[in-house]
Formats: structure tokens, C-alpha cells, sequence
């Protein structure tokens, strides 16, 4: 979409430069059969450089392009407003430019946006106070979580108190769909208190990306989705039904920081040799899961009942499946998933994740 509109611009930019060129006896200009004065002429050279700076401004990908673009479509269609007659066909070639405008607009308030909430969220943390992790420390804990925790390569250092990670995603918006979505996604967490940040950025197709972003903070849960940054599909917060399914996903998502596992907010309880059920109660809103692992305490799966959206009248089984696991700053964690919902139709694998990077502290 953005070599399209560098396109577009340039081209649009280009026409301005004609009225120039005419009003000082440069080159003919048909397309305006009214005489141009030199003062109308320079206005069309700014113009011109308006719309020029817009394209260099999108080439160097800066946040502000949709500034210049701005001054540049008021300036075009004063212009044109001046030379109606002969310009009017252009006011649609603005309008197309004005809708532009105003997604890199909504992008850059959407941008904004993201990095003020998650200012919040980091300011707001604290390092967890513990000493390095030893066996003794996780005796308390189910057998098979403190072979995960064993496994996973933790004792020996210090609990992890904030997470850093970049993803790769493929996601269907909808059952029966046949063909992916490839996207991007950045998350935040801090562990004390319980918190995460994730925004996520996806073509639909070359033409219509669609961002989102979802959080958990001071119990409470929130889900936006945008169309072109611009709008709205969906916006839920303040609902008891999302503030437990944004939970549920902070529990399910300790796998890639296991030492969040002895937080005082999770209470474990051992189903058998290979699973144990972890119950998260923060401010009011409580939720759980249950985690399955190999008989060497490698993670396997996640699996919890719950909400797919607050319409939905009943929690659905949901799963979070580790496909690989590796290595990553001395810990194991799972380095690709697929969550899916068990639907009356099937299951529904919805989602598939691959970290591409991940940092601690």
C-alpha cells in the first residue's frame, strides 16, 4: 500500500508543478485554459513542494509524512477551487489523498497511543525481590512444575521481572477460513504487578492492514481492533468477561518467563505426574488453566475454558500448543504455538506464533 500512495503522490505532485511552468511562460498547460499569474504560479509550486515533501517524508517511512500531505490537498484544492472550470476533476484526486491523510493520521495517534500505555505499564513495575532461584525455593510447588522449572533452565538465576518480545504471527479472523493472515506483534510484560502490553500489526491484503492491540493492567483487561488504524471492529474493556480472558492469557503466556510461576497471585494445584491447574486471582479478577507437560517437564499445552469475546454467554475450551521449543538467553521456553477454540464445529486453529526475539529485565 505504501509504494501505491508513493506513487500516487509523485504523480499528483507533478501535475501542480505544470501551473508553475505556465504562469512563467515555461511550458503550456492546456489542461487550464485561464491565464495563471505569477503569484497563482508560485502557489502551484508550493504545492508542488508540498507534495514532494510528502513523498520523501513516506520514502524515509517518518511518522509526520501525513502533516505535509495535509497542507499539501488545502493548498491543491484552493487552487482548484480557484481554476474551477478547468481543475474540478481533480478535487477527486484530493479526496482520494485526503483519505490517506487521515489513515496516516490515525496510524500515528494509534502509534502514540501504544507507546504511552506502555510508558505507563513499565513506570509502574517493580523488580520482583527475590534471591537467585534455587530447589529449594519451588519445594512448595506441584512435582511436575518444579521439573518444569528444573527443565526450563531457571534455578540458579534471578527471577525475571519485565519481558521484551517480537513475534511473527499467522491468524484467521474467522472459522472456515481458508487462507492465513501474516502479521507482526510486540509485547510487554511485567510480573510485578501482573501486566501486558501487545500490539499487533496484519495484512489482510496489500491494500487493508488491520492493527490491534490488547492489555492486561491493574486487573482489568481491554481488546481493540482497527481497521487501517482508522476503524473501529472491536472495543471491549470494563467487562468482567474480558478483564478474566485477558488474565487467563497472562497465565497461559508464563511459559516464555517460568519464574513468574511462584508469584504470590498463582496458586498451583497437581492434577497428575504431567499436568497441573494454576488459579490467578489479581484484584478482584480470578481465572485459571491447566498445564500439561512431557514426562521430562517440557511444556506441552495450556488449556483453560474461556471467553471468546464479552458477547459470548458461555467460556469456550481454549489451548495454547508448543511446536517448538528452544533456547533463548539461557532459558527454554516455547518458541512456537497455535492456540485454537474448541468449537460445536470443531476445533479452530486460529492462531500461530513464532518468536523472533525475547529479552528480560
Amino acid at each position: 500500500m505504501r509504494s501505491a500512495l508513493v506513487i500516487y503522490v509523485g504523480l499528483h505532485g507533478i501535475v501542480h508543478l505544470f501551473g508553475f511552468l505556465k504562469a512563467y511562460g515555461l511550458s503550456e498547460f492546456n489542461s487550464i485554459a485561464q491565464p495563471i499569474s505569477k503569484y497563482f504560479g508560485s502557489l502551484w509550486l508550493l504545492a508542488f513542494i508540498l507534495f514532494s515533501a510528502t513523498l520523501v517524508l513516506l520514502l524515509l517511512h517518518n511518522r509526520f509524512w501525513w502533516l505535509s500531505g495535509l497542507l499539501a490537498v488545502l493548498l491543491s484544492q484552493s487552487l482548484i477551487i480557484n481554476y474551477w472550470t478547468d481543475a474540478k476533476f481533480g478535487t477527486l484526486a484530493n479526496i482520494i489523498m485526503l483519505l490517506a491523510v487521515l489513515i496516516g493520521y490515525s496510524g500515528y495517534r494509534f502509534t502514540n497511543k501504544i507507546q504511552d500505555e506502555r510508558t505507563i505499564i513499565l513506570q509502574n513495575s517493580r523488580s520482583v525481590e527475590e534471591q537467585i532461584l534455587t530447589q529449594k525455593g519451588i519445594a512448595d510447588l506441584p512435582p511436575i512444575i518444579q521439573k518444569w522449572l528444573t527443565s526450563s533452565g531457571i534455578i540458579g538465576k534471578r527471577p525475571i521481572s519485565h519481558v521484551h518480545l517480537t513475534q511473527e504471527l499467522q491468524l484467521k479472523m474467522k472459522p472456515g477460513q481458508e487462507e492465513w493472515y501474516k502479521g507482526t506483534a510486540e509485547q510487554y510484560f511485567t510480573v510485578d504487578p501482573p501486566a501486558f502490553h501487545w500490539d499487533i500489526n496484519t495484512k489482510m491484503n496489500p491494500f487493508l492492514s488491520v492493527v490491534g492491540r490488547d492489555k492486561f493492567e491493574n486487573g482489568k483487561g481491554e481488546m481493540m481492533i482497527k481497521l487501517l488504524s482508522l476503524l473501529p471492529v472491536a472495543n471491549a474493556e470494563n467487562d468482567p468477561k474480558v478483564n478474566q480472558a485477558t488474565l487467563q492469557r497472562f497465565l497461559a503466556e508464563i511459559i516464555w518467563f517460568p519464574s513468574a510461576a511462584m508469584s504470590p497471585y498463582i496458586q498451583w494445584e497437581t492434577l497428575s505426574e504431567v499436568s497441573a491447574k494454576a488459579t490467578m486471582d489479581y484484584k478482584g479478577t480470578i481465572g485459571s488453566g491447566e498445564f500439561y507437560f512431557d514426562s521430562e517437564g517440557n511444556f506441552k499445552k495450556f488449556v483453560a475454558m474461556r471467553y471468546q469475546d464479552a458477547k459470548a454467554s458461555e467460556p469456550t475450551e481454549w489451548t495454547v500448543i508448543a511446536t517448538k521449543i528452544e533456547k533463548r538467553n539461557g532459558i527454554d521456553i516455547p518458541v512456537e504455538c497455535e492456540a485454537a477454540w474448541k468449537l460445536n464445529s470443531g476445533k479452530w486453529t486460529w492462531l500461530k506464533v513464532k518468536i523472533k526475539d525475547i529479552t528480560y529485565d
